[in-house]
């Protein structure tokens, strides 16, 4: 089953290795029970320019949660989450229901998470190998699917943001490296499987942005991805209309993506590139009508049967704008990541994310994240 057809969580175990969902039968119904607990002692230090605006991922409003350092045990960049699948054939049809729930670990109190939940997918498949697949409800979107998937800190926690980690997750590379592919409620439509190529189209229901907002059309999303011997490449792009209301200006999100990973033998490489018009440093349209792009550039090394070590490097850029506005958010991290069992991960990421004004001084966060994943 390709990417595009399973769960976002399903498809993080199995990057993993370690896909180990409880299977048990209900009558015509295969039910799949798993999930992911995961927690990260994180430290930022933010030091350098504070007046750079927009989303600026370094400065102390963001990445040390309004101070000089943070230091937060929470989430890395995936949620604790429990996913629960049902699957069955009946009149030649493939059906499969996916819901997941997650929650966060860290919060700003000792109390407002206990009521929190975070739930990103509930949705629906069915077709056959002749038609392909139609998917109908609330699932992540097909643009940046394939690079936050391939990001080795997916099991760590990249850039330790700490405005983010408390009552969410961490960073990664988003915002630095790759925008958020978001959920959406939607309708999409898979190719039959050919070979090693899949493809999938998605209407997803459009989204506001501010005082912009979309309103009579839907997003536009589609991924196409080709499997070689020993790697796969991929394409997408992204289409949605804003309206301004309130004095603000109406604009159009349009975005193109590539990206490639190849193993060779102990050593793996990625390289992910978007590029467009009100991308958004985080999601869809957050930076307005500016041009934008994401790079993401990766290595690690399978040392041991046990021991990964990864460097990678990601930058967003955006052009125009006025002498306070970001120019750049980019992130280096340096991660080792050890399979002390099947089930669990322990990993330790030193990480520095340098945010550039289009004029002026760099606010700078330096960050490190120490803790552990388990699949079940």
């Amino acid at each position: 089953m390709n990417i595009n057809t399973r769960t976002f969580i399903a498809a993080a175990l199995t990057a993993a290795g370690t896909a180990h969902a409880a299977d048990f039968k209900a009558g015509e119904w295969d039910l799949s029970l798993g999930g992911i607990i995961n927690a990260y002692y994180t430290h930022t230090s933010c030091s350098g320019s504070q007046t750079v605006g927009g989303v600026a991922l370094a400065t102390k409003g963001l990445g040390c949660g309004g101070t000089d350092g943070r230091t937060v045990i929470g989430n890395g960049l995936l949620p604790n989450a429990l996913t629960t699948t049902a699957k069955t054939r009946q009149d030649g049809y493939d059906i499969q229901a996916t819901l997941m729930i997650g929650a966060a670990v860290a919060s700003g109190d000792a109390i407002s998470n206990n009521s929190n939940v975070d739930v990103r997918q509930g949705f629906v498949t069915f077709g056959n190998a002749d038609m392909g697949s139609v998917k109908l409800g609330r699932d992540y979107g097909l643009f940046g699917q394939s690079a936050i998937l391939g990001d080795m800190t997916l099991l760590g926690a990249g850039a330790p943001v700490s405005a983010t980690q408390r009552n969410r997750v961490t960073l990664g590379h988003i915002g630095s490296g790759y925008t958020y592919l978001g959920t959406y409620g939607q309708i999409a439509y898979s190719l039959p499987a050919s070979g090693g190529f899949s493809a999938t189209v998605a209407l997803m229901s459009p989204v506001d942005a501010g005082a912009a907002i979309g309103r009579n059309e839907p997003q536009l999303q589609a991924l196409a991805t080709a499997k070689f011997n020993g790697g796969k490449a991929w394409v997408g792009v992204k289409h949605q209309k804003f309206e301004g209301t309130g004095g603000a200006a109406s604009f159009t999100m349009n975005g193109a993506e590539v990206g490639a990973s190849v193993s060779l033998g102990a050593l793996g490489f990625a390289a992910n590139l978007q590029s467009g018009k009100g991308l958004g440093v985080l999601s869809d349209g957050d930076s307005g009508n500016r041009k934008q792009t994401n790079v993401l550039l990766q290595a690690t090394w399978q040392a041991t049967a046990k021991t990964k070590l990864g460097l990678n490097w990601g930058e967003s850029k955006l052009k125009d704008g006025v002498a306070s506005d970001l120019r750049s958010n980019t992130n280096v991290t340096a991660g080792l990541y050890y399979g002390l069992t099947k089930s669990v991960t322990l990993v330790g990421e030193v990480s520095r994310t340098t945010s550039k004004p289009v004029t002026g001084s760099d606010a700078k966060m330096s960050g490190v994240a120490l803790g552990g994943i388990v699949f079940f």
